[in-house]
């Protein structure tokens, strides 16, 4: 039995012992990792000696692109697979500098036509919000694509859905203050001009080709490859709204712990949270049809990441998964150059063609690491990514669910303790199915509404252990886990009845 240290940030003194590391108890299939087991590293160690520094923080899933990176390389190093590794050591933190950032999109939409707003609406608004509220606008060319302030960005989606990027703060006390703060000012500007914010996962009543295009190179890139993947590439792209919360990790084996209960979770987040049944003015045969789509988009940097439960997870692991998903872009003198399908691994050889010759920098690897989209994403933090759009109550209980369940050790270990016998496929055959029976979905016996009140006592509990009062926020999920009516449940009922089968009063119902 190996004890196992972890050099903390830099000027802190001295190693934590994060776990003694023995063998492999594997349930059924050797390659399984036994969930409920202390984790070990990709290659079957902690990675000792690598120090868990903390720098900046950085949310670039929609933003402009990166000129830099931390510094783990210098520029005159050529890029290796370790500096690749450091650079996800980095992002480790001690349990007190956790925190906890919050990311949610929404459709605006005209009052009167109930029509998408357009990009010269949306870049108005954008110019109103910087003018009020003392907004820094950040300009592509010749066009407005975003705004900052502090650490908070308002960022444009493909299809012009608005979102902010939240600042990492420390309570979700603060989360959902800034959450409302931010729609505060977003109202105030949008209704002047006549504007309306709607809180659903999919577009619900207008097709593909009135959906407005945002002017930023990245995404003309991101069009044109998911072209090959149809209508639900593009569907995904322009057509979807979801939200996500950001959590840290103290090391490699407490990102592991995390990584594998999050995933495993997902799909009963993505039925929690089903916001999105109509498309085109109709029912659509799902309760989330923006999970739907999602999956079916680019397997190759989507999905539920079935190598997280094999025994050999680490950030090694994450970093050869993502050295072979194809580069989309590389950004270069403020300029976004298509890849062609080539990998980051390519890249590091010196063989795109794109720009030949030239080595990769640690800020191509950031940048690519933004265009990896799993239900959940690993960066120097962890993104939760499974949940639609919805309702201002239901945002702040997303972020409310997760710290409840990961940043407690005890929670967390009753997740862990729970899906131990869960295999990749039970939770790949999970995650199919959600987007259509969301909480009455079987798994081994039981149906998710009854995994559900376990789950959400767990995070009650670890909420409730953090003494902040803060277990209020779960109390929109109560009652979708005591119904079992999802938010998309109760939307197709009042379709069938009280709007007698018309789609536009969800414009109300749903707007912010």
């Amino acid at each position: 039995m190996e004890v196992v240290y972890q050099k903390w940030t830099a000027g802190s003194s001295g190693c934590k012992v994060l776990g003694e590391v023995g063998p492999n108890k594997a349930k059924g299939k050797d390659s399984h990792w036994n969930l409920s087991s202390l984790c070990t590293s990709s290659s079957g160690h902690v990675y000792k000696g690598r120090g868990c520094r903390q720098g900046r923080r950085v949310i670039v899933a929609t933003g402009p692109a990166i000129d830099q990176a931390p510094v783990i390389a210098t520029d005159t190093d050529p890029l290796t697979k370790d500096h690749l590794i450091q650079y996800f050591l980095s992002g480790c933190k001690p349990k007190h500098n956790w925190r906890i950032g919050t990311e949610h999109e929404k459709f605006g939409f005209e009052f009167k036509t109930l029509r998408p707003i357009n990009y010269k609406q949306i870049s108005s608004l954008l110019d109103g919000i910087a003018a009020r509220f003392d907004w820094q606008k950040i300009i592509e060319g010749d066009n407005i694509i975003g705004l900052k302030n502090a650490n908070q960005s308002i960022s444009l989606e493909p299809g012009g859905q608005f979102e902010l990027s939240g600042t990492p703060l420390k309570t979700l006390h603060q989360t959902c203050d800034e959450i409302n703060s931010h729609l505060y000012q977003a109202k105030t500007v949008a209704e002047e001009m006549g504007i309306g914010f709607l809180g659903l996962g999919f577009q619900p009543k207008w097709k593909l080709e009135d959906i407005p295009r945002v002017p930023k190179v990245r995404y003309n890139i991101l069009q044109n490859y998911l072209h090959k993947f149809g209508a639900p590439g593009f569907e995904s792209l322009f057509m979807t709204c979801s939200v996500q919360v950001n959590l840290d990790f103290s090391s490699e084996a407490d990102m592991i712990k995390k990584m594998r209960a999050s995933l495993a979770l997902q799909p009963l987040t993505a039925a929690l949270f089903a916001n999105s049944p109509f498309k085109e003015g109709l029912p659509n045969g799902y309760l989330s049809i923006r999970s739907q789509r999602v999956a079916q988009v680019d397997k190759r940097r989507t999905g539920m990441l079935p190598f997280v439960f094999y025994d050999n997870f680490g950030f090694e692991k994450y970093v050869d998964y993502a050295l072979d998903v194809p580069m989309l872009f590389v950004y270069r003198k403020n300029k976004y150059i298509d890849c062609g399908d080539m990998s980051f691994r390519d890249f590091m050889a010196g063989k795109l063609p794109a720009i030949p010759g030239q080595m990769p920098t640690l800020a191509d690897w950031e940048n690519h690491l933004t265009t990896i989209f799993p239900e959940v994403r690993l960066k120097r933090y962890m993104e939760m990514r499974g949940a639609d759009g919805c309702p201002v109550d239901m945002l702040c209980a997303l972020p409310a669910f997760w710290v409840g369940l990961l940043y407690d050790e005890v929670s967390l270990q009753n997740v862990l303790d729970m899906i131990a016998d869960w295999t990749p496929e039970d939770i790949q055959n999970l995650r199919n199915k959600v987007p259509i029976t969301g909480l009455r979905t079987p798994l081994q016996g039981r149906l998710l509404q009854h995994i559900a009140e376990d789950v959400l006592k767990w995070a009650k509990d670890g909420l409730d252990r953090r003494c902040l009062n803060e277990s209020v926020f779960l109390d929109p999920l109560k009652e979708v886990v005591g119904t079992g009516l999802t938010q998309a449940d109760k939307l197709l009922e009042m379709y069938n009845n009280k709007w007698g089968n018309k789609i536009d009063p969800v414009f109300r119902e749903r707007c912010y």
